[in-house]
């Protein structure tokens, strides 16, 4: 039997920069039973998918801690408010630690600098200006305010790696060991020609600006993940149930009382006042109202909503008051879903990551490297101290290499990125998705519920003229056959009623509506509903079953064709007209023979034609795929805005993958895809000339997963199925084709930051380091000072977070 994997998410306590998440990935993935582990350094969490009988939180707790770091595995849940409440207090606290730290090397290296800086030591008092005062001054900022950096460095040197702590590590102890030397030794130093100063600002300084980098890095990384923070905030705390047998009213007698949302079960009955937050997912029992949703789908206009109608838990009811059941809590509600959604979002990785993660798992040796040959270029070819050239000049090599910045670049964007897709009901599943978005180039729609409402009407209904012929044909009954018509119709609900499909929903309901709320043959035809027997759906054409004896077809024109029944000229001509005004087509067929006609039409939604036009002006091909004939596909194409050789019409729900896998290769216009086949009914459109086309499909049912898995990007609408969203790629929660173009934009704008962030970051380090190294002191007598140098470094990461930050104020256009 195949093992059973499982995924385990947790907070990690201690991680600075690139190199700590390839440590953590490594040291993860070596624990007998992981199968793969996701370290993300935005975030500070971890994702581990393992093997649950072989793993246990122990092996990744120990994992963790062996290389340095604490694993919070309490924090693994998601959706938990109170959970959340202590991760927000474990971060303030380790802000709050950060910041004491902050202010005690700021104060204390300020003071150090006061009094050994050149250019201002004459205004300090003459006690600071006492090299051993500078010492004792010294000894709190290296040893209490650098504490993290050595502990993170020696576990880092146990495992024989090295991080950005460790060139840290390095650079300070090597300017706080020759001051010290200098201070208490000052005659051996003078012995040998170097004068006796000491570098305390240097070493003091330099922690001081990396912890105040590291300060304003987790300030502004904060603002990143707001998006999460904003969706835990919409549940509610408390629900109003209804409860059976109130001890003050007598037993038996209903009762209200509010008690804790994670106290509420399937099946409760819950009631909400205007003006009050639905606690949980829900279908309305009692009452009617007007809610806010906005919170969840980005959809600004209120819904009405009625007996029936589905309810979102954490949106707010407007107007009217009414009762609810609840039909899912905890962690399967629609907001818990999408905090989910958008959390692993953003604890996934790009693609283009992987080239950043490459070059940061050999950048701390490189820098080591350097350094050390920076120092003995120094000393061997420098001027005159050249032992104190080699050292600063070190110092600064070692101190402004950042792989901070490299770690941030990505994961700090795709936070922002996710973060506000999902304050406009764009639900992107992963860092990967978003990252190849960008890339599309075509985008087919499903029609029905994607293009349109996905709630058909019957708008006409005919029977053929002469019914007398069929009445001979059927061995019925006298009542029966006087009321043939109601009969036909009875027989035809009772197939119908084993559909789930839409347009059977939609036959079924008229055919009620003519009954006044019966089915017709119950009220006129004696009897009994009729017995059906061999009832089968045929996929993508109709429904086909035996009623009392009776072979009955319902479906379209192909599903006619293919069991060869006998058409009915009349119905045929009434069909052209139909299907010209944008119908779908139903033909009813008795023992072989075309008898009646369904017209259905499906509402465009109001939102096609403009995210068509919206695709269009950024340059996307829009393409259509049906399983109506080509007249009504062509029809309801025009109203959207498609062109006629992008639509395939009769098109069978297992044939729209194959159009996927056609489109993504390039097809001619004559409909011959490269190296392939013909396509399965339809239209070429274009040849590209790219080997691979990047194409989006957009659906909502059952029938679209296997068309949504092939397709590049996978986009769901949120009102289809389960089975749709889980296979799509991005999940459109607010129904809004427009969003489509706006997932595409803002996947653009998303890799134009990542990409501007990793060239600053790679840039930084390709053009300071050997600056650093005194690449400008033969042209220009130019060297960096090791403060400078600090307040680069972190000034870098600052930069790259900030640059994703502003992905805020990206303006979605939907």
């Amino acid at each position: 039997m195949a093992n059973s994997s499982s995924t385990k998410t947790f907070a990690i306590k201690g991680m600075h920069c690139a190199s700590c998440v390839r440590l953590l990935e490594r040291a993860l993935s070596k624990v007998p039973g992981v199968l793969t582990a996701n370290v993300n350094l935005a975030t500070e969490r971890a994702s581990v998918s393992l093997d649950p009988n072989l793993v246990t939180t122990k092996d990744l707790s120990d994992a963790v801690s062996s290389v340095g770091y604490q694993a919070l595995l309490d924090q693994q849940t998601h959706f938990s408010s109170h959970l959340e409440d202590e991760e927000k207090q474990r971060k303030q606290k380790e802000l709050d630690d950060l910041k004491t730290k902050v202010i005690v090397s700021l104060v204390l290296g300020g003071l150090i600098t006061w009094g050994s800086f050149p250019l201002i030591m004459d205004t300090a008092p003459s006690l600071m200006r006492i090299f051993l005062v500078q010492f004792l001054l010294a000894i709190p900022v290296q040893f209490y305010a650098g504490f993290d950096f050595y502990r993170a460095a020696i576990s880092s040197l146990r495992h024989r790696t090295a991080n950005m702590d460790t060139l840290v590590t390095l650079g300070t102890t090597v300017a706080f060991t020759y001051s010290t030397f200098v201070t208490l030794f000052p005659q051996v130093v003078e012995r040998i020609g170097i004068e006796a100063m000491p570098y305390f600002d240097v070493s003091t300084i330099i922690i001081a600006l990396i912890l105040l980098g590291r300060f304003l890095e987790a300030r502004a990384k904060a603002g990143t993940g707001e998006a999460i923070k904003k969706l835990l905030g919409l549940q509610a705390k408390t629900a109003r149930v209804i409860l059976q047998g109130d001890p003050l009213r007598g037993k038996g007698s209903p009762y209200e009382k509010d008690i804790p949302i994670d106290q509420v079960k399937i099946g409760d009955l819950i009631r909400v006042r205007p003006g009050e937050k639905i606690p949980v997912d829900g279908t309305i029992i009692e009452g009617e109202s007007s809610i806010d949703e906005s919170m969840v789908t980005g959809e600004s206009i209120p819904v009405d909503k009625q007996k029936g109608d589905t309810v979102i838990g954490a949106t707010i009811n407007k107007t009217g008051a009414f009762t609810f059941k609840a039909t899912k809590v905890g962690q399967d509600t629609m907001l818990s879903q999408i905090i989910k959604l958008v959390e692993e979002a953003q604890g996934s990785k790009a693609p283009i990551q992987r080239l950043a993660d490459v070059i940061s798992s050999y950048f701390v040796p490189i820098v080591i490297m350097l350094a050390l040959a920076t120092f003995v270029i120094w000393y061997n070819f420098g001027p005159t101290p050249s032992f104190l050239y080699a050292l600063l000049n070190t110092v600064a090599v070692l101190i402004i290499a950042c792989p901070c910045a490299m770690g941030l670049a990505t994961p700090t964007a795709i936070m922002v990125g996710t973060g506000k897709g999902a304050e406009h009901g764009i639900l992107i599943k992963d860092a990967e998705s978003l990252e190849l978005a960008y890339k599309i180039k075509t985008v087919i729609f499903d029609k029905t519920g994607t293009l349109t409402q996905g709630k058909p009407k019957v708008t006409d209904f005919s029977f053929m003229d002469n019914l007398e012929e069929v009445k001979d044909s059927l061995k019925l009954s006298k009542d029966k056959v006087e009321n043939i018509e109601n009969y036909i119709l009875s027989a035809v609900y009772s197939l119908e009623k084993h559909s789930e499909h839409s347009l059977s929903l939609a036959i079924t309901e008229y055919i009620n509506h003519l009954g006044g709320g019966r089915m017709p043959a119950l009220s006129e035809v004696e009897g009994d509903s009729p017995e059906v027997k061999g009832v089968f759906a045929v996929s993508g054409m109709g429904i086909k079953g035996e009623v009392d004896g009776i072979k009955v077809l319902i479906g379209n024109k192909k599903l006619m064709e293919d069991q060869k029944v006998m058409r009915c000229s009349e119905l045929d001509k009434k069909a052209q007209q139909w299907s010209k005004e944008g119908k779908t087509l139903a033909y009813i067929s008795i023992n072989n023979k075309n008898i009646a006609l369904f017209a259905i039409a499906d509402t465009l939604k109001e939102s096609a034609k403009s995210g068509i036009e919206l695709l269009k002006k950024i340059k996307i091909s829009v393409y259509m795929v049906t399983g109506d004939n080509p007249q009504t596909a062509q029809a309801i194409g025009s109203l959207a805005g498609i062109p006629p050789e992008n639509i395939f019409a009769e098109i069978l729900p297992q044939d729209k993958e194959k159009i996927v896998q056609q489109l993504k290769f390039g097809v001619t216009r004559g409909g011959e895809p490269h190296g392939r086949g013909p396509l399965v009914g339809g239209h070429g459109a274009a040849e590209w000339q790219d080997p691979k086309h990047i194409v989006a499909f957009v659906g909502d049912g059952i029938n679209d997963a296997p068309a949504l898995a092939a397709s590049d990007v996978g986009i769901a609408m949120g009102t289809g199925t389960d089975v749709a969203i889980e296979a799509a790629d991005i999940t459109l929660v607010n129904k809004d084709l427009r969003s489509v173009g706006a997932a595409i934009e803002l996947s653009k704008k998303t890799m134009r930051t990542i990409k501007l962030n990793l060239f600053w970051a790679f840039g930084y380090n390709v053009i300071l380091i050997p600056v650093a190294m005194g690449i400008l002191y033969p042209f220009f007598g130019l060297l960096l000072n090791p403060i400078f140098a600090s307040l680069a470094m972190a000034l870098s990461s600052i930069s790259v977070v900030s640059n994703s930050l502003l992905l805020k104020r990206f303006n979605i256009r939907t």
